[in-house]
């Protein structure tokens, strides 16, 4: 997941909070359209779909493509699900671009 990096509280106990709260989808929008996210995370994201396609939404491709990726978009967050052939090497490409674009990275599926 990467986001807003000023969005969520500093403290871990905060951000986990946060986290399971913007989890819950509940904005009023759908998720597949980039254009609600902030400009970094529109940013990342643009870039992102380059190497690692969504599946969903106005931006998907057809494709059968093993890199295809599952995006949740929201205001102050995008959540990638990519295929386990591609954890590794998705996840590399994920902070990089954070990283580029001042975008804070959560790896959702660490301790």
């Amino acid at each position: 997941m990467v986001f807003e990096a000023a969005a969520p509280p500093p403290d871990r106990a905060g951000f986990l909070r946060w986290y399971e709260e913007q989890t819950k989808w509940g904005e009023e929008h759908g998720y597949n359209h980039a254009d609600v996210a902030s400009s970094n995370l529109r940013a990342w994201y643009t870039e992102m779909i380059t190497e690692y396609p969504p599946m969903n939404g106005p931006d998907a491709s057809d494709a059968d493509n093993p890199k295809m990726t599952d995006y949740s978009i929201g205001r102050s967050i995008i959540y990638a699900s990519f295929a386990w052939s591609q954890a590794e090497a998705a996840r590399d490409a994920t902070f990089r671009l954070a990283r580029n674009h001042g975008v804070g990275f959560f790896d959702v599926s660490s301790e």
